[in-house]
């Protein structure tokens, strides 16, 4: 295998993996060396569709911040979580099967031949390969059936970064207790600690870092901020558990996305929160919603299963008032068939039963199907005429009913001319929902709607167009990679990745 190697793990879920390793591509990319990303096995429901597959989110990302289109070997496996005990298995971009929690001896012996031939094929096409582990790097009760750390390490003979969350608190203590856990073999890989989101003085940590670095003789490679509204999508729901409101004095609209116990592709609405005048909240319960002018249905690994959790959660009451009170709804893929009058699945495809009835909101039904749509689409928005893109990932077939709006019109799909109407409004327009995903990184889409709530309740238009989420991506690569050479150092990195 040609290529270098250099692996980031943590000590834990949601401690910066993946925003380190994607601003570590975007410095290597600036410094001229043709790099990639890895993870061989993601647990996430926030996808990504590319080469008529699916791969996690944060990877797609990191290719981006490669300069790259994102491939399914860079994630040859995604773990997509349905319940507590079991998960969808993607490999190689398609649905296997699925699997229980404690079945591990059939999903190893179809995925490991698979990740080892994806990490082959990249490591002839590039120089370096920036591989991310998963969960804490000390995981011992499954290190017997580990196929995303120290085996990756392993097998790409990858010199290892550990990174600790010090606004989490403890970090230290995080940062020793997994190196001691480690075996011998395993510490000898680790090269450096990285402690991440520090916010205030730099001298506040002495000596802690001096002290580490004496019982472990492993360096603390440098302290990185906290950088606040860092727009690099994330790999799951864990980092919503933290997210701060975004409701201020000067705010006019206010969003409210609801937080299924199995929510997935949540990225769509973030570009929602840089909108001015707007307000984005990721609520579990409706007695924290308010008064909302946007009550957003996101996507779902289980829909059938959500639908029931916002009942019992007493969802459906607020929603039926959000509506009379004039109040505009949003359903995106899973949230959408929630909308309709029924999800059919004869199959079983998702859950046991056979027909649920939706919330009524829309006049559409879905039949659940065995195979997975997964395209990308160019679309046109039915109101305005803009043009958008986005991708579809979903096994839910929805059939409108003969007098019901579509709310777009797809033109393209996975380059392919095409012209399909798609998506569902409601007569007044304030009920929309759709199966694509990633409408709202469109700029003019995203305006074009905030200025559609605004005149519903008499406020001035937004001027302007607003920025497109991929530039917004792009900065926040760049910013995370200011600060790698910044307080890690340029030379230092490429010193580790063994780059001359």
């Amino acid at each position: 295998m040609g290529a270098k190697s250099l692996m980031v793990m943590g000590t834990a879920s949601d401690v910066g993996k993946s925003a380190v390793v994607t601003g570590l591509c975007r410095t290597f990319r600036r410094a001229g060396i043709r790099v990639a990303p890895f993870k061989s096995q993601n647990m996430s429901n926030n996808a990504a569709v590319c080469g008529g597959g699916e791969i996690g989110r944060a990877q797609a990302a990191q290719a981006e911040a490669c300069g790259l289109e994102p491939a399914i070997d860079m994630n040859p496996v995604l773990l997509k979580p349905e319940s507590e005990l079991g998960c969808q298995v993607v490999i190689g971009g398609r649905v296997r099967f699925h699997m229980h929690a404690l079945e591990h001896e059939r999903y190893a012996r179809e995925a490991w031949p698979v990740i080892a031939a994806s990490y082959a094929r990249l490591a002839r096409e590039f120089d370096l390969i920036v591989i991310e582990g998963a969960g804490g790097a000390a995981e011992i009760n499954l290190r017997h059936r580990d196929l995303v750390n120290w085996k990756i390490a392993e097998m790409a003979d990858a010199p290892v970064l550990i990174v600790g969350d010090i606004d989490k608190g403890g970090v230290f203590a995080s940062l020793f207790g997994t190196f001691e856990l480690l075996a011998p073999a395993e510490r000898a890989r680790v090269k450096a600690f990285i402690i991440n989101k520090f916010r205030g003085d730099r001298r506040l940590l002495s000596p802690g870092p001096e002290i580490l670095e004496l019982k472990t003789g492993v360096p603390v490679l440098g302290v990185l901020p906290y950088i606040s509204g860092l727009r690099i999508p994330q790999e799951d729901g864990a980092s919503l558990s933290g997210r701060i409101s975004h409701r201020g004095a000067g705010d006019d609209i206010t969003v409210g996305v609801i937080r299924f116990p199995r929510i997935s592709n949540y990225t769509d609405f973030e570009p929602l929160e840089d909108e001015p005048g707007v307000a984005v909240d990721y609520l579990e319960y409706p007695q924290t919603a308010a008064s909302l002018d946007v009550l957003v249905l996101p996507g779902s690994k289980n829909t059938t299963a959500d639908l029931q959790w916002l009942r019992r959660a007493g969802w459906d009451a607020y929603i039926q008032r959000h509506r009379r009170r004039g109040g505009w709804i949003v359903g995106v893929c899973g949230g959408y068939q929630m909308l309709g009058h029924e999800i059919a699945d004869p199959d079983e495809v998702e859950s046991r039963s056979h027909s649920t009835a939706g919330l009524g909101l829309l006049d559409v039904r879905t039949r659940f199907e065995r195979e997975k749509i997964t395209s990308r689409v160019n679309a046109q928005e039915q109101f305005s005429g803009v043009a958008v893109c986005g991708y579809q990932i979903h096994c839910g077939r929805v059939s409108r009913g003969a007098n019901t709006r579509p709310f777009l019109r797809l033109v393209q799909r996975e380059g392919a001319a095409t012209d399909e109407f798609e998506g569902a409004c409601s007569e007044d327009g304030r009920v929309v929902g759709t199966s694509v995903h990633g409408l709202f990184d469109s700029a003019a889409l995203r305006r074009s709607f905030i200025n559609r709530v605004r005149a519903s309740r008499s406020l001035n238009p937004l001027d302007g167009g607003g920025e497109d989420f991929k530039a917004m991506r792009e900065r926040a690569y760049d910013l995370m990679a200011d600060a790698l050479e910044r307080h890690l150092g340029l030379p230092t990195l490429l010193a580790l990745a063994a780059i001359a």
